[in-house]
């Protein structure tokens, strides 16, 4: 694994399966977020996919968001603008995706990971996968994951997440629609349930599915110029010296 993360990918029983690393807390660069959006696209076409899988490596956090390394090294409008589409480009491939996304969150989940998960269609959880909106306190705000975010949750919960900036309890997700089923206490029971529910989804019927899929996401046509609007605040912000001091004060924390 490099600095800049690694994706597999991998196809089992009608399941397309996506899985992300990075050696810092499973993080986001957006060479990987560019990666994870183009294998959702490749999974979307492949005729033996029914179904896709969303997952990061190894047992504790489940994505800590942006790269706080890629992010300090943002120096033009151009750069920044570059850096911030990515977590775009992965929001609209999911939700353009005609077949559901399932993804497997074993630990903690912050900012763009928060994003990926409500960006997708079913999400397993353990009762360790607490999740946190830091952006503000950044600087910035959850502008870009907001969309996604806000269509589980509700508008007043995304507004408690985005403004305290603090952690919610994996419970607290769970209650509020960005986790399916009942909290996992182990990653074995997690991936017990992940494996019965890809299984039964890959023998439905793909066409049902689709239109299923179609009919949740129907009232999201509008993110297509939201989303770049937001990228383009975003990296407005993330330039500033306040955002650039904020998010070096963070990365010394580790």
């Amino acid at each position: 694994m490099t600095e800049t993360g690694a994706l597999k990918t991998n196809i089992e029983n009608g399941v397309g399966k996506i899985t992300f690393s990075h050696p810092k807390s499973n993080s986001l660069p957006g060479d990987l977020l560019r990666k994870i959006a183009r294998s959702v696209e490749e999974f979307a076409a492949e005729p033996e996919v029914s179904v896709l899988l969303l997952q990061s490596s190894g047992e504790k956090a489940f994505c800590a968001g942006a790269s706080f390394d890629e992010l300090l090294a943002v120096e033009t409008p151009e750069e920044s603008v570059h850096f911030f589409s990515g977590f775009a480009e992965v929001i609209q491939a999911m939700r353009n995706c005609p077949k559901f996304i399932l993804t497997r969150v074993q630990g903690k989940a912050v900012g763009g990971g928060v994003g990926l998960i409500a960006a997708s269609d079913y999400v397993l959880a353990t009762d360790r996968a607490a999740i946190k909106l830091s952006e503000l306190e950044l600087g910035i705000g959850p502008f870009i994951i907001g969309p996604a975010v806000e269509r589980k949750v509700g508008p007043a919960a995304f507004a408690e997440l985005a403004i305290e900036a603090d952690w919610r309890s994996a419970q607290w997700a769970s209650e509020h629609g960005l986790y399916n089923r009942g909290l996992c206490s182990s990653i074995e029971e997690l991936d017990s349930q992940i494996a019965e529910l890809t299984k039964r989804l890959a023998g439905f019927h793909l066409d049902a599915m689709t239109k299923l899929k179609e009919a949740t996401w129907a009232s999201t046509d509008s993110w297509n110029t939201l989303l770049p609007e937001r990228v383009q605040t975003t990296a407005r912000l993330a330039l500033s010296e306040f955002v650039q001091k904020k998010v070096a004060s963070f990365k010394a924390k580790g």
